[in-house]
């Protein structure tokens, strides 16, 4: 994999357009706002809600909160992040290079927890909607990924053969 050449920067980026669209504000106030509800709610219901539960209920509760609120604290840096590079407040090689640090991969949660029918609603809708938002960025994360980096075309820089490079790593080949 090659960085696009200089040429290719002027090329229409879907997933670029769409980090600095009105879509990507509308994630970033989605992402944030579920980090305040988050920590309204584990700070205050969600601290008598655990009160309640039996043991083994007591010990998803602490495990899946753990995971909840570290999932969302990577989200909102990655969200972060990119909002940086909108605004011009940070290139998009500083971001990804800041970006190494932030993990979006996948956490097991849901029906493979243990007692999770055991779980407050409250706990398991926040839950259920962090990985559901964590799923979009990861998705939004590596279109912008595949973007950055594309097969060497050819030894000429043929625009055609790079354009089809392009749409062979964007959809496999």
């Amino acid at each position: 994999m090659t960085e696009l050449p200089h040429q290719d920067r002027h090329t229409l980026s879907f997933a670029t357009k769409l980090v600095r669209s009105d879509n990507f504000n509308t994630l970033f106030k989605e992402g944030m706002g579920l980090v305040e509800e988050t920590a309204t709610y584990l700070d205050g219901i969600g601290r008598a809600e655990s009160r309640e539960l039996d043991r083994s209920a007591a010990l998803a509760y602490s495990t899946e909160s753990m995971r909840l609120t570290t999932r969302l604290m990577q989200l909102a840096s990655w969200l972060l992040l990119q909002r940086a590079v909108n605004e011009g407040e940070m290139s998009q090689e500083q971001a990804s290079n800041e970006k190494n640090k932030v993990r979006l991969d996948r956490h097991v949660t849901g029906l493979d927890v243990p007692a999770w029918d055991q779980l407050p609603e409250s706990l398991t809708d926040l839950i259920t909607r962090s990985v559901r938002l964590q799923e979009r960025i990861i998705h939004m994360d590596t279109m912008l990924a595949r973007e950055n980096t594309v097969e060497p075309a050819t030894a000429n820089d043929n625009p055609v053969a790079a354009q089809l490079s392009q749409l062979n790593a964007a959809f496999g080949k």
